[in-house]
């Protein structure tokens, strides 16, 4: 599997360039997982910490769940790898944890996402509250904070990967 990445227009009205680089940044952590085995995607950064690509990509089907499915359409959807008992569960993985189920999960999550947002304007509020604030949340505010959420862990990425096999770039 090859995954395709595009910037967006230099000249896209404001949602095209916000979705355009939301799935930029996506397709740039599958890209950093590309070509790596269950147990390298396994691999943690550097101890003690228990960071690792399949992790990431675990946390982030949480983070879709939560900001698109939760607090925007205002859903009930239980977090999928944590808990309040484990709230970094998703980087706690165990032997029956694997790839296949970790990417579909996301890739499932994504495409919620996706949908979900088709149906709000950028300056509309979530229907769901932000779990720790209270407040409705616009489409753009969650756009604008997943591509950060995305940009900063695949600044991660790049540096598991480059731990693992010694793969870099952007």
């Amino acid at each position: 599997m090859t995954t395709e990445r595009r910037l967006p227009e230099t000249d896209a009205d404001e949602r095209t360039m916000l979705e355009g680089w939301l799935e930029f940044h996506r397709k740039t952590l599958a890209v950093k997982c590309e070509g790596l085995t269950d147990a390298q995607l396994r691999t943690a950064s550097v101890e003690p910490s228990p960071l690792s690509l399949m992790g990431l990509v675990r946390h982030m089907a949480d983070v879709e769940r939560s900001w698109y499915r939760r607090v925007l359409a205002g859903a009930e959807a239980a977090p999928l790898y944590w808990s309040d008992e484990d709230p970094d569960g998703e980087f706690h993985l165990t032997e029956g944890d694997t790839w296949q189920e970790a990417y579909a999960a996301w890739q499932a999550e994504i495409e919620a996402a996706r949908a979900v947002a088709a149906d709000f304007g950028l300056d509309d509020l979530s229907k769901g509250r932000h779990r720790r604030t209270g407040k409705y949340i616009s489409l753009r505010w969650i756009h604008t904070h997943m591509i950060e959420e995305y940009a900063r862990h695949n600044g991660h990425a790049d540096l598991i990967r480059e731990r693992i096999d010694g793969a870099t770039g952007d």
